[in-house]
């Protein structure tokens, strides 16, 4: 099971990125490991400086913007 996190203040776009990649787990029938992280000092110790961060399994691979739909599809899928 992929462990994902959304890093953020909790902010629209941070929002919208976490709804996203509950719906591509639940479209490609994917158990996922949801988790936001709210934590400034958390946030930080990622390296992210630009919300809302994504971490799969431990690696950032997005910060700073609403990543699209295909990108967050290779994250849940790949």
């Amino acid at each position: 099971m992929k462990n994902i996190k959304v890093l953020g203040s909790g902010c629209r776009n941070c929002e919208i990125t976490a709804n996203a990649i509950a719906v591509a787990a639940k479209q490609a029938d994917i158990d996922i490991e949801l988790e936001k992280v709210t934590d400034i000092a958390e946030i930080l110790a990622y390296g992210v400086m630009s919300t809302p961060g994504v971490v799969v399994d431990g690696k950032v691979v997005h910060s700073g913007g609403v990543p699209g739909p295909d990108k967050v599809r290779s994250w849940v899928e790949g």
